[in-house]
């Protein structure tokens, strides 16, 4: 009887062997397989039609009637292969039903993917290059993301409801584009996006015009280069491709007991969507109802084995006692006991693992320690319960602090969802 990663295996084998000779990039063939079965008559980024429907033809000569697989009815030229039970295992399988399809860019370990699935939608492409956090996007959610989304043609996107990506940053803007022109340097920016992650989210905008997106980044994203950044990217938005947008600075620190500020941008298709922008609200609480977690819940007092060595504190302590001397309120964050309900603790970040300055905890006769990974992920909003982890301690921190916030990404999905629904042309 077959489970995921041996059917996953077979088509990844099959690809290799058969069809990468057609194109298919040999670094994604795990992709390609991965994300075929789950949308296995949708578009596949890298796999042609006629590629796919020989496919099919293979697994369902293979597993037919094994396991809940078997050969449905053509469609569209298309034989259909049935799944059945085949991602019960998964924390987080896809969805039978789904009311939108989206698009998962920058994914790391997947709290859009969550937040949206829950909404109602089902995920038809991911795009993550580390290949860490592709090993835990993998565990939860059965599908191995592609690569670098600069090497996959946006043409073969798969058509979708809303882009999502909590996309990096790098410095851009009309004023380093005038610079450079004035020093007579050939910058390359016929658009002045080009060069930088943001213009891979344009230009999927641009070929596959969804009728929705929701993009996550830094607070700081508003006022960098005296908000000269946020500017290219607000037009490039409203006015090269025709979106409505809104935004807002979310903390989200309203639904998990974590200060987080970040910047949340809503967009809309009015070709699409009837929509002016005095319609979008972009959530910044909770809704009646949802179940705060106290840190109180979170943070146990007696845990083993994550002590900071003496080494690391000492430095931590001199680091303090410098920035307090100089004036300013530089150092490493202390949770005391008793936690109060209404504690909120120190945003945590990807280099959480190196001494866990921003979060530490009290412990009473010995130097203080770090979160634990459970901990962590918790001040995220994910389930400790479901979430696996399938790589080590500081990969999971670092995944953990590059991550969003499950829940306040999760408010922002409902109100796109509902949009969708309520407001389609």
């Amino acid at each position: 009887m077959p489970n995921l990663s041996q059917v996953q295996k077979e088509v990844s084998d099959f690809i290799r062997e058969k069809i990468c000779n057609n194109g298919v990039y040999q670094g994604e063939v795990e992709a390609v397989a991965s994300h075929f079965l789950q949308n296995v008559a949708g578009d596949i980024a890298l796999l042609d039609r006629n590629t796919q429907k020989t496919l099919l033809l293979y697994l369902s000569g293979k597993y037919d009637n094994v396991n809940g697989i078997y050969l449905g009815e053509d469609t569209e030229e298309l034989p259909t292969l049935e799944i059945g039970d085949l991602f019960d295992s998964l924390p987080y399988p896809p969805p039978n039903k789904w009311d939108f399809t989206f698009i998962d860019l920058f994914a790391g370990i997947g709290g859009f993917r969550q937040a949206f699935q829950d909404a109602g939608g089902k995920c038809v492409f991911s795009s993550e290059w580390n290949k860490y956090a592709q090993k835990t996007y993998t565990a939860n959610y059965g599908e191995v993301p592609y690569g670098d989304i600069r090497a996959i043609p946006k043409e073969q996107i798969p058509a979708h409801d809303v882009l999502c990506a909590g996309f990096p940053c790098q410095p851009f803007s009309l004023a380093g584009v005038s610079k450079k022109n004035s020093l007579g340097r050939k910058h390359g920016f016929e658009d002045e996006t080009q060069g930088t992650l943001f213009f891979e989210i344009k230009e999927i905008l641009r070929l596959k015009r969804p009728k929705a997106f929701m993009l996550e980044n830094v607070k700081n994203l508003l006022s960098h280069d005296k908000g000269r950044t946020f500017e290219v990217i607000r037009r490039a938005l409203v006015e090269d491709l025709g979106y409505v947008i809104s935004y807002k600075i979310v903390n989200g620190a309203a639904w998990v007991p974590q200060h987080r500020e970040r910047i949340y941008i809503l967009g809309f298709d009015p070709q699409q969507i009837d929509i002016k922008q005095e319609d979008i609200v972009v959530p910044d609480k909770p809704t009646e109802g949802y179940k705060y977690p106290k840190l109180s819940t979170i943070i146990k007092e007696k845990v083993d084995g994550y002590t900071l060595g003496p080494g690391t504190w000492a430095t931590l302590e001199r680091h303090k006692a410098h920035h307090e001397k100089a004036g300013n309120g530089f150092g490493y964050g202390l949770l005391t006991w008793p936690l109060k309900d209404d504690s909120v603790t120190r945003t945590i970040s990807a280099r959480y693992h190196k001494d866990g300055a921003e979060i530490l905890v009290e412990q009473k006769g010995n130097r203080p320690r770090k979160l634990t990974v459970n901990e962590a992920m918790q001040l995220q909003g994910f389930n400790p319960d479901k979430f696996i982890f399938p790589v080590s301690a500081t990969q999971a921190y670092t995944q953990i602090g590059n991550s969003v916030v499950v829940p306040a990404i999760a408010a922002s999905a409902k109100i796109v969802a509902n949009i969708i629904k309520m407001k389609s042309l």
